[in-house]
């Protein structure tokens, strides 16, 4: 028989100290994609689902679960290069969407909205390709650290200017699979 528990995190050297629990972010994603069941309905047409990689995998999994309309699942991937001084840089887009998304409304999820220079970059990049909607849903806002205006259309959480991992989230490619979101104790 298999202990179903998860893991226990908090553990030395790198204690969590837990900002958003993973039941609350459990209820906050049903509740969104009952939002946004309900808001895209009345369309009729498929909607696709676009993940930004790669930490959006968590959060779209779960709320795509919970979407109950016919949709399609599509990737995006993108990093920022830049001057470590300067808070902007160039977005490259690193891997690229596997179908067209002309006509389609097109659902981006993100795990966060930190300065908003991405996703300017990629909600501008994206409506270049005339869908016939495109919106945006992300799991966290840091509205402290914003330098570039983004709507986000579906919120999950508005957070302080803390360097957070867990959910998808991480530091240095670790952590993302933390069930909460957190930060390292004295980071």
């Amino acid at each position: 028989m298999s202990d179903a528990a998860p893991p226990a995190w908090n553990r030395d050297p790198e204690p969590f100290i837990e900002l958003i629990s993973a039941d609350a972010i459990a209820t906050r994603v049903a509740e969104l994609g009952k939002l946004i069941t309900a808001q895209y309905a009345a369309s009729g047409e498929d909607l696709v689902v676009l993940g930004v990689l790669k930490g959006s995998v968590l959060f779209m999994a779960d709320l795509v679960r919970h979407i109950a309309l016919p949709l399609t699942l599509d990737f995006i991937g993108v990093a920022s290069y830049g001057d470590a001084s300067a808070s902007s840089g160039v977005v490259q887009i690193t891997q690229d969407l596997t179908r067209p998304i002309a006509d389609k409304h097109v659902l981006v999820v993100e795990d966060i909205v930190d300065t908003g220079h991405t996703l300017h970059y990629l909600m501008d990049n994206l409506r270049t390709r005339k869908p016939a909607s495109i919106k945006l849903c992300s799991l966290l806002h840091k509205p402290e650290r914003s330098e570039r205006h983004v709507d986000i259309d579906y919120l999950g959480f508005t957070i302080p200017n803390k360097f957070v991992v867990g959910y998808g989230l991480d530091v240095s490619q670790r952590y993302r699979n933390l069930p909460f979101i957190g930060y390292v104790a004295g980071a």
